[in-house]
């Protein structure tokens, strides 16, 4: 196996035995495995399309599904892998036979043998490695992590029953592409494109969120369990939450959020469910501590599951993209309703949690509980109160160095106000870091995809204050990233033209060092080094 697609990778270099994540090589082959036959499957439908045919809906879901399930964290199970493999190839045999012309197909649209050993076999020649040239590879995996977060966010929004045709093809094209051999300058094109669809994708999920459940707004959120019975709900993918509320009402089982899934608690259409009380517990990398204090069953409904603990593995469910062996999978596809009764039942013979934190924290601060506040936030501009923004957007992670991003937000000085979405703000949310003239010193817009709602304040600030560009404005980007959601978050912002990021806690292992070299010059992206060194810098 050869992986290298989360911060976290093995040296910096590349997971070569197992995955830090905890994935066996068995599994990284068959994801790999599995891109190589999806890719296969866009081609395809591609070419079906270029010849007049319909657009297969299908092939669009079942794209964007396989390339969740192999974000880093989501999906353990080979046997689902495998599953996930075989009904790709039955689905493009279907379209094959629909295409008048099969001449100019690469191998994996060809591809239709059923075999795992195959599928390790071929799996094992077809990964990251496969791209000989160093600087293609790295703009492949660049741009092929990058449609791993879109389609992320593109199934969540599908799950709210919002297409958008553009997004699947754009997404089923660039897959082809890197089929194909295309010169370095091509591929930072398509790469840039990449980000730019990047911004659509989550803005279809922003409307799509929102439609449904309301504008977020300003929240107090409980920490502290309560005394009944709960389920713990994780991921990211709130059509599912909205199920398992629905299906447990008046069971007497309390429901609570876990790291990304906090947010849902601002949407205004989930406060009228009486049992759904608030969020337990940090970011992902914590759940085996307080999963285990829990007591209750855990709904993990995407990425982010940390190999479980036996004390709690029977407790462990997973839906979706998700999955992980020994542990019970709840299905259910793009419009059905899902049975979450056996989950309920469970979490009815367990004990409520244990109390490990106690108070609240506030959030709900998306583009429009924001713009709600924007003659607050200008008045501190204009008066000084307020000297600068620093967006600390992004995902959380494992090691002892991201304590970095704390040791940075407690270190910024008072007239200063932190713009977060995503994990990453678990470092710094729970701070004593106090307000300005009422407004709060962290700002979290939501969830990852929620980076979104920071380029439309940035974008309505730019407004305001009448400049030419984002980058005359105030603010500061100091992002920390670690699986592939980030990458689409960041190519979205460079797409937009913003400059500066400092990106840490370490730089990508998949970018070498003449693609970085690019990035460097066309953008001005920094790996962030020392708080005091990368505040003189971003703050002055």
């Amino acid at each position: 196996m050869f992986c290298y697609q989360c911060q976290e990778t093995a040296k910096g270099q590349g997971c070569t035995i197992q995955g830090v994540c905890g994935k066996k090589e068995s599994t990284a082959i068959l994801q790999d495995f599995l891109i190589w036959i999806t890719k296969g499957l866009a081609q395809v439908n591609q070419s079906r399309i270029a010849e007049g045919k319909e657009n297969n809906l299908e092939a669009n879901h079942k794209v964007t599904k396989n390339l969740f399930m192999t974000i880093t964290n989501a999906n353990f199970s080979d046997a689902k892998i495998i599953q996930a493999i075989d009904e790709t190839i039955d689905l493009k045999e279907d379209l094959l036979r629909d295409l008048d012309h099969k001449e100019n197909l690469a191998e994996p649209s060809l591809f239709k043998t059923k075999d795992k050993a195959i599928y390790l076999k071929k799996g094992s020649e077809v990964g990251v490695l496969s791209s000989k040239d160093q600087d293609l590879r790295s703009l492949r995996e660049l741009m092929t992590y990058g449609l791993k977060g879109l389609s992320a966010y593109t199934k969540h929004a599908n799950a709210l029953l919002r297409e958008d045709p553009d997004i699947h093809n754009f997404i089923q094209e660039a897959l082809t592409v890197t089929l194909e051999d295309h010169s370095i300058e091509d591929m930072v094109g398509w790469v840039l494109k990449t980000g730019e669809y990047g911004v659509k994708g989550m803005a279809l999920l922003d409307e799509a969120n929102t439609s449904s459940y309301g504008h977020p707004e300003m929240t107090e959120v409980s920490i502290e369990p309560r005394n009944n019975p709960g389920i713990l709900v994780s991921g990211h993918d709130l059509r599912d939450l909205e199920m398992l509320l629905d299906q447990s009402k008046d069971s007497g089982v309390d429901i609570y959020t876990h790291s990304e899934m906090l947010p849902a608690n601002y949407y205004p259409k989930f406060k009228k469910y009486d049992h759904f009380v608030g969020n337990y517990g940090n970011a992902w990398w914590r759940q085996k501590e307080e999963f285990e204090a829990f007591h209750g069953p855990i709904l993990m409904t995407t990425n982010c599951i940390v190999p479980p603990k036996d004390s709690y593995k029977d407790k462990l469910f997973t839906t979706g993209a998700a999955g992980y062996p020994g542990c019970q999978h709840i299905e259910g596809e793009i419009g059905e309703e899902k049975d979450f009764s056996e989950i309920i039942a469970l979490a009815k013979t367990c004990p409520p949690p244990e109390k490990i934190e106690e108070g609240s924290i506030i959030g709900g601060f998306a583009h429009d509980q924001v713009f709600a506040l924007a003659d607050k936030v200008v008045d501190a501009v204009k008066s000084g109160a307020i000297k600068k923004f620093v967006v600390m957007a992004g995902c959380d992670g494992r090691n002892k160095d991201r304590d970095y991003y704390t040791n940075f937000a407690k270190a910024l000085p008072e007239d200063t106000v932190i713009l977060t979405a995503g994990c990453a703000k678990y470092r710094y949310n729970k701070l004593n870091l106090g307000d300005i003239q009422g407004i709060p010193r962290v700002l979290d817009a939501g969830q990852c995809n929620d980076s979104y709602s920071l380029v439309l304040i940035a974008l309505k600030l730019a407004e305001i204050f009448k400049v030419d560009s984002v980058n005359d404005l105030p603010i500061a980007y100091n992002i920390a990233w670690y699986e592939q959601k980030a990458v689409i978050v960041l190519l979205a912002l460079l797409s937009l033209g913003v400059e500066n990021i400092h990106l840490g806690p370490s730089l990508p292992a998949f970018i070498s060092p003449n693609v970085l070299k690019v990035l460097v010059e066309k953008f001005k992206l920094a790996p962030n080094t020392t708080v005091e060194a990368d505040m003189k810098e971003l703050i002055g």
